[in-house]
Order: C-alpha cells, then structure tokens, then sequence
C-alpha cells in the first residue's frame, strides 16, 4: 500500500507587493512620507496609478518606476516606519504557512521590483533567506534621503526579473506566483514551467486572462501542487454565501480565515436560491429564506447553515440532519432587543401613546386620560417562557407587573414568575398578553378568534415572535370590535422580502396598532453580536469539527487539533458503523489518539484524530463504509 506522500517542494518563486504582503510598500511609503504634505492624496494617487499601468503591463515598468521615485520625497526614516507597518500586513495565506516558508527556505525566492530596504526585513521574518531576496536598492544623499535608484541593478529596468531568474539557472521545475504582469513574463519567456496568478489581495484581470493557473491564496498554490500546508483543504476555495444583510462582522469573520465569501443584501425565493446554493459549502440566512428539502436537493457542496437568528423553522431541520449538514443559530445574541421592543410596545399601547400622537399630528390637542392606564399592578401574560420570555418577566416584574406564563415545556420561573397550567387560563386572565413561542408548524394559528374571544375586553396583545402563530384576520376584526384595545405586531405570516416591496396587511389603519418590521431584534448591538457569534459556531464545525451548539446536529465539543490530523465521519445512526472503523484502523494499523462519537435519531458523528502516517488506502474504505455521508479529514 502506498503511503499518503507530499510532493517535494519546487523551486517557488515570489512577488512581494501585493502578494507576500497586501499592500504596494512604495505607495505605502509615499503616504508615510507625505504626511501632512497639502497635495499628499493626488501624489500619492500618482504613485498609485503608475503602480497599476506597470503591474497590468500598460507601462514600461522601469519609466513608471522611476517616475514614481520621483514623485515620493522620502527619507531613510520613513522606511523604519514603513517595515513596522508591513510587518502587520503580511498576507494571511503565507502567515498561515510560515512553517512551510521555514522548511523549504533553500527552494524559495522573492523576486521583486519593489526595494531590498523594507523587503528584506519583512521576508526573514517568515523564515526567507536573505541571500533570496532580490529586489531594488535605494541611493540615499548624506542626508539620508532617497534621491533615486541603483541604475546597474537588473530589476530597475524592463525584463529585469527574467535576468534574474536566467541568472539563477535553477536545476529543476519552477513555479512562479504573483499579482503582476512581469511575474507572468517569467513564464511567457520559459524561465518559469507554471505561473500563479495571485488573487488573494487583489484582481488585475490582465494578468488573470493570461494565467493559466490562479491561486486564490497561498494554500491553494500548495494545495494545487500537493506540498505540505496549513490547511488540509484551502478555505479560499469554500464558498459562504451569505444572504439578507446580515452583520459586516460575518463577512469579515470568514474572509479573515481566507474563506471565498458573497454578500447579498435581500432574501432569496426558493428558485433563485436553488441555482444560488451550488457549490456553496457554508450559507448564512435570516428569517426570510427558506431553505426546503428541493433547495437541499440542488446544494451539492453545503455542509452547514448558520440562520443569524433565533428561530430555524425557516429551515427543514430533519432534511438537513439526513445530508450531513450542521445548523447554528442565535439563540441568545438578539434577546435583550426583543425584550426592550415588547416593554417599549407595551407601555406605548397601554397609555394610548400611538392614538394621541397621531391626533396632535392633525392638530388635534387630546388631553383626556380615558383609555389610558400605568402597567403597574397589571397582569402580564406571556405564551412561551423561552430566553426572551424569561428575561421579559424580570424587566416587567420590575416595573410592578404581576408575571403569568404559559409553556408546554416545564420550566423553571424566574422571581415571582407564576405558570398557568393552560393556554386558556392565560388568556382569561391577562391585562396583556405577549407571544413568545418558536416557529414550528403546529404553532401555526395558535391564536385565533376563539383565543381573541376567551381574553378579557380591552386586553393588550403582542406578537413579536412568528407571524404565522396568529390569525391576522381574527386580530383585526379583535381590534375593530374593542376586544383588543391595543396591538403590537413586529412579524407577519407573509413578509416582504426586500425593502423595495410594498407590505400589505389587514391590520393597516387600525387604531392603536403599532407595526413595525419584523425589527425585534434590529438593533446595532444584536446585529454585531448574532455577526460574532454565528461565525464562531460554524468556523468551529469547519475548522474543528466542533459541532456545540448546532439545532440539528450531535453536539461534541472537541479539543483544538495538536499535532495529529482528524477524521470527521457523518454516518447514518445505524448499528455497527464504529466496530467497522475501528476494524479499518486496526487492519491498517493507525495508532489513534482521540475519538469521540455522538448521535442524534438521523445521524451519528464520529471524529478521530490520528497520527499522520496513514495510506490512501486506508482513507478510501473509511469512505466507503456503508452508511456514510459524508467524510472529511481536518489537518
């Protein structure tokens, strides 16, 4: 059997701006320089733009050089400030692969038009030799300032990196990676046997159109060629395709792990999501989206959802389970904003608030308190005693209301929090009632006209949790009758799926209803905290396998990977599938040093870490066990 190799490193040789690091060190060191200089933004744009004509090759590289040396007026002390500076904006990709660079150091060069000066001293840092490096020198005055370049230098002028390399006459295969046009000559000239173009910090769609490889990142360059790496398998090609706006922090926590992120502002019908969801391996929706068994059917890739919310009905649990595939939510990060909105609504509909200011903005000076009363003493009823229902009775019972609950969970009550033994005792004796109960179907309609007719005359009634657990209809014809003297309705049983589509409503018009737009938990603080922590759980499950926390999932909680690589097999829960794992490992003589399983009524979890030295064999029958589906090995 053959023993699963890496390929012995080519010879690999490096662009630096824009490549090894993020950024152009000479426009980085012109805005230095040019600090608080009163034309420093149309120079520095100068200096940027040349950069870009002579990257794209719509330049001779060596007259744009020059004329951006010309245009910088910088000192020697601006390039100390410079190296600090790039030090902080070395490209993920290499920083991740600082022990590959380490290890192959003899096999790897950096081959630059940038300068020596602030190369060098970023380069060792990740274990690049200095005697690789080539690049340009500055020629300073006595003054220290920097006056031109060193003319008899190869890389100051056209063509200059193919000198070099034809210089070098490495014995064996070299493969070039970069941003930039003269990179790609290197292959052009046959100097180089593949080019990478490279993308991760940005785009030149001259250089992309004449490569024949691109590399998103440096861990899909070592990917591509089978070499040794951080990462088992690169993020930067995982799709996450992340819908309905959610928080920016989401989008930067996977762009951050070099995941291949899009962003869509609205929601998405089931069609387009269909065509959408290929290839996408991690999606991240809110309420609106509906991810059904016919939008699994077409996700090829999906390994997990993250719903950036409290409820997941929006999500076919079970189908999901069935394929293997994770889903977090938020189930805490939005609490506090629900509950401020329903003690806000609250207060609002009980003292008339909304029918009083509508009448001053006729003109209309309405000072009779009929109709209006405190919430003090009054009996506040909530359906369902969840994390927003339990925090709501403690805000509530501090503004001297009496707390009523009723859930078809036993729960513990919190303070002075009574529960009721029925939905209809509840309602019978309630001030105000207050939905909080999950989206499942058989809430569907919880509350209809006979609910309506068993509350008291005059009650207060808000839903701030599904639309579809309230009959719209028998609420309006509620309110119209004066059974419910004031409403609060934040979600509705169909909503809008962008801002641009026009809501409609039996409820429009009515007195002392306030509506508002599934906005419960719209809040800058609820928002960032669900964009923090979705991320967290489903960067866990693809990075660690961790799968804590997860609505659908058998929750394990595991130790970070040290030294071992990790087996992470998704096996229908039928009997017998682990005794055929640990016959596999034992037959193949895999020394284990973790395992762990769990299971759920769909599916069982088994992670194992491994010491490294396994055939491919041996991972072929871990993935044809009967019952797998799905298998991946984390390094």
């Amino acid at each position: 059997m053959s023993i699963l190799t890496l390929n012995p490193a080519p010879y690999i040789i490096i662009d630096f701006d824009s490549t090894f690091t993020k950024v152009e060190g000479l426009d980085e060191l012109a805005i230095i320089a040019l600090k608080g200089h009163p034309e420093q933004d149309q120079i520095v744009q100068k200096i940027s733009d040349l950069t870009n004509k002579g990257m794209n090759g719509e330049m001779s590289f060596a007259d744009g050089l020059r004329q951006r040396i010309a245009l910088l007026k910088a000192n020697r002390s601006h390039i100390e400030s410079l190296i600090s500076f790039l030090k902080t904006k070395i490209s993920d990709s290499f920083l991740r692969n600082r022990q590959f660079l380490t290890e192959n150091a003899d096999q790897i060069y950096i081959v630059s038009s940038g300068f020596k000066e602030f190369i060098v001293p970023v380069a060792t840092q990740l274990g690049i030799l200095a005697d690789h490096v080539y690049a340009n020198e500055f020629v300073f005055d006595e003054d220290d300032n920097i006056i031109g370049i060193d003319e008899d230098n190869v890389l100051s002028m056209d063509g200059g990196k193919m000198q070099i390399l034809s210089a070098l006459n490495l014995p064996g295969d070299v493969y070039a990676i970069g941003d930039g046009y003269t990179d790609y000559e290197l292959k052009a000239s046959g100097l180089a046997n593949r080019f990478y173009a490279f993308t991760e910090n940005i785009e030149r769609p001259r250089v992309m159109a004449v490569a024949e490889h691109v590399a998103t990142s440096f861990d899909d360059f070592l990917y591509d060629n089978k070499l040794s790496r951080s990462q088992s398998y690169p993020k930067s090609r995982i799709k996450v395709l992340l819908l309905e706006n959610v928080h920016p922090a989401a989008q930067k926590a996977f762009q951050r792990e070099g995941f291949n992120v899009e962003f869509v502002k609205g929601a998405l019908d089931e069609d387009e999501l269909c065509e959408r969801i290929k290839d996408v391996s991690i999606i991240g929706i809110r309420s609106k989206t509906m991810i059904t068994k016919r939008v699994l059917d077409h996700a090829n890739r999906l390994m997990s959802i993250g719903a950036f919310c409290i409820g997941t009905n929006q999500i076919d649990l079970d189908e999901a389970a069935k394929r293997g595939i994770a889903v977090f939510n938020a189930p805490y990060s939005n609490t506090r904003s629900v509950v401020e909105l329903a003690v806000g609504e609250m207060i609002l509909l009980i003292r008339n608030i909304v029918g009083k200011s509508n009448l001053l903005h006729q003109g209309i000076w309405d000072k009779s308190a009929s109709g209006s009363f405190e919430i003090r003493g009054k009996k506040l009823g909530m359906v369902g005693y969840g994390s927003i229902g339990t925090q709501f009775s403690v805000v509530a019972e501090a503004l001297g209301m009496e707390v009523y609950f009723y859930d078809e969970v036993e729960k513990l009550s919190i303070g002075n929090a009574r529960k009721l033994n029925s939905l209809e005792d509840l309602l019978a004796i309630s001030d105000v009632i207050s939905m909080h109960v999950d989206g499942r179907k058989e809430n569907t309609n919880l509350i209809g006209k006979r609910e309506f007719d068993l509350m008291k005359d005059g009650v207060i009634f808000m839903n701030l949790s599904r639309g579809h657990v309230v009959d719209i209809h028998a609420l309006a014809d509620a309110v119209k009758s004066g059974k419910v003297a004031g409403a609060g309705v934040d979600v509705f049983p169909k909503e809008p799926k962008t801002n641009n589509e026009m809501f409609e409503s039996e409820l429009l018009g009515l007195p002392n209803v306030i509506l508002t737009p599934h906005i419960g938990g719209s809040t800058e603080e609820a928002q960032e905290n669900i964009g923090h922590f979705v991320p967290s759980k489903l960067l866990e499950f693809m990075n660690n396998g961790s799968s804590y926390g997860s609505v659908n999932f058998p929750e394990v909680q595991l130790p970070k990977l040290k030294d071992s690589h990790r087996l992470l097999h998704i096996h229908a829960n039928v009997p017998g599938v682990l005794a055929k794992l640990n016959h596999i490992f034992g037959k193949n003589n895999i020394n284990i040093t973790g395992q762990y399983l769990k299971t759920n009524e769909h599916i069982g979890y088994v992670i194992v870490d491994i010491e490294k030295g396994y055939t491919e064999e041996f991972i072929q029958e871990v993935k044809e066990i009967e019952g797998t589906i799905r298998f991946r090995m984390l390094y």
